[in-house]
């Protein structure tokens, strides 16, 4: 059975880098045999996250929608740009709405992270951030070491939407490849 992979851009800007990565893992995931689904978070607007907020109405239902499609995949990619060495306000808003639930849907899944970016660390800062907040105790979420980075990001792409560089997309390749044997293990240890 082949492994489900949740893709996710960390960005709503038009014409993103990050979504082009996206879009370009995307591809390379199905060319690998994984079944890839890639979402929006425009698709799931969310009210800030504050505890007032919860208690007077609950998960929002866009929350609980964007928390069924991390349970429905064994591994997820986030493809997120850095802003101010950090993470986006909204994607650290819909994990904050989406660690909500009773049982966090981040458990049990394997996740890899990425970022494009037209400065010369490719957005490390804000991989290592994310990083940080998906392994902290209340998400719990798995991320493998490997992350890929893409500086420069603005000349990266050819015509066809392709990483110009061969090395750049043998190191994609290989974050992404690493998370799809990480996910087998995963699923093969809980059906056994």
């Amino acid at each position: 059975m082949a492994i489900r992979v949740l893709v996710l851009p960390g960005s709503l800007s038009s014409g993103s880098l990050n979504t082009r990565l996206a879009a370009v893992a995307t591809k390379t995931l199905a060319l690998r045999g994984a079944e890839v689904t890639r979402v929006s978070l425009g698709d799931y607007p969310l009210p800030f996250y504050e505890g007032d907020v919860e208690l007077r109405g609950g998960i929002p239902e866009k929350a609980r929608a964007l928390a069924r499609q991390f349970r429905a995949h064994d591994a997820v990619l986030i493809v997120s740009p850095e802003d101010n060495a950090g993470i986006p306000a909204v994607l650290k808003n819909a994990l904050d709405w989406v660690g909500r639930e009773d049982v966090t849907p981040l458990r049990d899944r394997v996740f890899a992270l990425a970022s494009a970016s037209r400065d010369p660390f490719g957005g490390l800062c804000g991989i290592l951030a994310l990083r940080q907040v998906l392994e902290a105790s209340a998400l719990s979420a798995l991320v493998i070491p490997e992350h890929f980075v893409l500086p420069d990001a603005e000349n990266a792409f050819d015509e066809r939407e392709e990483l110009k560089d061969r090395a750049a997309s043998r190191r994609l390749d290989g974050v992404l490849q690493a998370l799809l044997q990480r996910a087998a293990a995963l699923k093969l240890a809980r059906e056994s």
